[in-house]
């Protein structure tokens, strides 16, 4: 059960790094301050999710994933930023939609799993934060001309 917790936990951990880099390199191209401020503020989010996803894996007795994910596959959700940054704002969050798309799955996924109740709490806690953030991107999205 502990290996199951900590291996579901390691992968949104990477989920959360990958987020993280996309949010902070999304944040550095776009000129809008509004959509800026955004992704800045869900790249901090991420951060301090995964710290406490961290914490947990320390607590449950296994090493926890200190890097987002080095396969290409799992940087999917991010991958084609580099091509939207030429395509400005309306192109970048295309592409945050679609990389928070992938959060949201990896955290359904992560549900699915036999997690202990204190575990299981923290991810569905997290799962309503992951949550909100993809609809405010969404949102921000539909709005941009």
């Amino acid at each position: 059960m502990a290996n199951e917790a900590i291996s579901t936990l390691n992968g949104l951990i990477e989920t959360l790094k990958d987020g993280q880099e996309g949010f902070k390199n999304a944040a550095s191209n776009v000129k809008d301050p509004q959509v800026k401020s955004v992704f800045q503020e869900f790249s901090q989010q991420r951060a301090q999710l995964a710290n406490e996803l961290q914490a947990q894996v320390q607590r449950i007795g296994g090493e926890p994933e200190k890097t987002g994910s080095a396969t290409a596959a799992a940087h999917r959700g991010w991958i084609n930023l580099k091509s939207a940054l030429g395509g400005g704002e309306k192109s970048i969050l295309n592409e945050a939609e679609r990389g928070e798309d992938v959060a949201v799955k990896a955290y359904e996924k992560a549900l699915k799993e036999k997690l202990s109740p204190d575990v299981e709490g923290v991810v569905r806690r997290q799962y309503g934060q992951v949550k909100q953030a993809h609809d405010r991107v969404k949102a921000l999205r539909d709005s941009w001309k």
